[in-house]
């Protein structure tokens, strides 16, 4: 069974951190490009990082950079965003989804239709 799943959510005041953990399940997420995105109410969903996985590539929304970083675990199937400064419009559900690296393109990383799959999500909320 295909599944992915986040974790490391919560409440945190501006400035803090968080370490949101994407576990893949049932398949091998070392053949899969791996985004995260967020969603606050009333938004579109955006995406807010990806791992090609193929070579290595790493990208960011402009909003981001600088403070979040992404890596991946293949040993342990999971894909990581660590999430350092944060600030109150960081507020979102955080979700991460994938496509298979054939069907990775740079250009398009942030597009949410491009991903077959999708976890949950966890909620992030960055409030004093």
């Amino acid at each position: 069974q295909v599944q992915l799943v986040e974790s490391g959510g919560g409440l945190v005041q501006p400035g803090g951190s968080l370490r949101l953990s994407c576990k893949a399940s049932g398949f091998t997420l070392d053949y899969y490009a791996v985004g995260w995105f967020r969603q606050a109410p009333g938004k579109e969903r955006e995406g807010v990082s990806c791992t090609s996985g193929s070579d290595g590539s790493t990208y960011y929304a402009d909003s981001v950079a600088g403070r979040f970083a992404i890596s991946r675990d293949n040993a342990k199937n999971t894909v990581t965003l660590q999430m350092n400064s944060l600030k109150p419009e960081d507020t979102a559900v955080y979700y991460c989804a994938i496509v298979p690296r054939l069907r990775f393109s740079r250009s398009t990383w942030r597009s949410a239709g491009r991903y077959d799959y999708w976890g949950l999500g966890t909620q992030v909320t960055v409030s004093s």
